[in-house]
């Protein structure tokens, strides 16, 4: 299993551009399935999550070419309604697949979804609301099987603003009979995006982004064209890099409306932030003071941000606290920053950071994406060498981490 290995870098500086969003993309390329033809679907980051999507779509019937970014998927032929139980566990990507197949097969068997260990992120909510438009379903051992011989729009309210259920049960809505009226939908960027590419299709879906959505179905869909937004964790994570360096940078391909949690808060801890229609400037050459950071749905501060401010925390001055309210698991890389030489406290759901502390290279593990990336960030300016194992989480969400980082002045390298 490969390893990323770090010595202490200088302050990081130059331009860096951000690759396509990986929650945005994999939503997309399972929505390709409900239309019969090709969609040409751009800006596509090179993902371990992306790949294994291709793999599955292919499995599925569809024919998947992949040119550096781009990637054309051809469902004229939907032959199946279930691909292999280890395609599917691979990843939790793999339940957007849900709505699709059983909106265009009639059937769909899904494999329970695997992921990071980050917490408890039950289907509950998706399956209710596939309930409530009409569809049958069993719980079998690892799987899950759907029926019905045609979605009908529902009103379904969700306990939770749950970024996953609100996608598939667009995906499920656009082609069902009559109106669906998705009440407390999660309202983040990438189910803009999902939404804007059926709209293109020619799907009539309203208030995407607000916590009311209303699809009225459609008979079918047109394939088209559709490049996907920027990703908006990807560039916070640059954000964090240069300022836990004390680096200084533009950031390109970014929106940033979609990082006004992120931007607020590294300004709260002194960095200047100059931001434009598609980048950012970000100068931390001042020493950072520390900041209280709670965890919150979209427009809040992400959870996915969560870890590499755990991070940035150690290397400010003062002490801050993280409150987790997403997931109820996503500390498991305080552990390995410890190890570093941080002094962290966990109680409960929040973190209890000691800023000023001067991180030492160690050997440690990225058990989860984010994790990982925070482990990255600490050994950036940790004094000696860092060696990350767990890789393969990491790869998962970021394009070419490292090569991007070295571009800046990192001194980071895949083995």
């Amino acid at each position: 299993m490969s390893e990323i290995v770090i010595t202490k870098s200088p302050p990081l500086c130059g331009n860096i551009i951000c690759s396509g969003s990986k929650n945005a993309a994999l939503p997309i390329l399972a929505a390709t399935i409900l239309t019969k033809g090709k969609n040409i679907i751009q800006n596509v980051p090179r993902l371990t999550d992306t790949e294994n999507m291709l793999e599955i779509l292919t499995a599925l019937g569809g024919v998947c070419n992949i040119n550096i970014n781009t990637v054309e998927v051809d469902f004229t032929d939907c032959r199946e309604y279930s691909a292999s139980y280890e395609l599917m566990n691979t990843f939790r990507g793999s339940f957007f697949l849900a709505a699709p197949i059983l909106s265009r097969m009639g059937r769909a068997r899904i494999s329970m979804p695997g992921g990071c260990p980050i917490g408890n992120r039950p289907i509950d909510l998706h399956l209710k609301g596939f309930a409530a438009m009409g569809a049958e379903i069993e719980n079998g051992h690892g799987y899950v099987d759907l029926y019905c011989e045609k979605l009908k729009g529902a009103k379904i309210y969700l306990d939770f603003p749950s970024v996953g259920a609100t996608e598939n049960l667009i995906m499920a809505a656009v082609m069902a009979e009559g109106e669906t009226i998705i009440e407390n939908a999660a309202a983040e960027p990438e189910i803009t995006d999902l939404a804007n590419f059926l709209i293109k299709q020619g799907a009539k879906i309203h208030g995407a982004g607000s916590d009311t959505i209303k699809i009225f179905g459609v008979k079918c869909l047109e394939p088209v064209t559709y490049s996907v937004i920027s990703d908006r964790i990807e560039a916070g994570t640059f954000m964090s890099a240069f300022a836990i360096t004390g680096g200084h940078g533009k950031i390109e391909n970014v929106n940033p409306v979609h990082l006004k949690p992120v931007t607020a808060k590294l300004r709260e801890m002194g960095a200047y932030v100059d931001e434009h229609r598609n980048y950012i400037n970000i100068d931390a050459s001042k020493k950072l003071s520390s900041a209280n950071i709670k965890t919150l749905p979209f427009p809040g501060f992400p959870t996915d941000m969560q870890a590499q401010f755990s991070a940035l925390l150690c290397e400010t001055e003062g002490s801050g606290i993280i409150v987790e309210t997403v997931f109820e698991n996503r500390f498991l890389h305080i552990g390995e920053l410890n190890r570093m030489g941080a002094n962290i406290r966990i109680d409960g759901r929040s973190s209890y950071i000691e800023g000023n502390k001067h991180l030492s290279g160690a050997n440690v593990c990225a058990m989860d994406l984010r994790g990982g990336a925070s482990l990255v960030l600490a050994g950036l300016c940790a004094d000696g060498e860092t060696r990350i194992t767990g890789a393969n989480h990491i790869k998962r969400g970021y394009e070419n981490l490292c090569g991007k980082l070295r571009s800046i002045g990192a001194n980071i390298f895949l083995e």
